[in-house]
């Protein structure tokens, strides 16, 4: 059975002065501060979020 596909995002922006629907998404990415990295699924919901934010974050890693 296949394994799952997970995508690894790390966070280089600040959200300090951004809409709070863009810090809302980056908390609902599981980043918070500059340099955190998270594994998720490869999701179209996770990669509309990540098109939302795609200024404050970078993919670090897709499997």
């Amino acid at each position: 059975m296949a394994s799952a596909k997970t995508i690894k995002i790390e966070q280089i922006g600040s959200p300090i002065r951004r809409h709070h629907s863009q810090r809302e998404t980056l908390i609902g990415l599981k980043l918070n501060k500059i340099g955190r990295v998270t594994e998720l699924p490869d999701t179209p919901a996770v990669r509309g979020m990540i098109t939302k934010v795609h200024h404050l974050v970078r993919i670090v890693d897709e499997n």
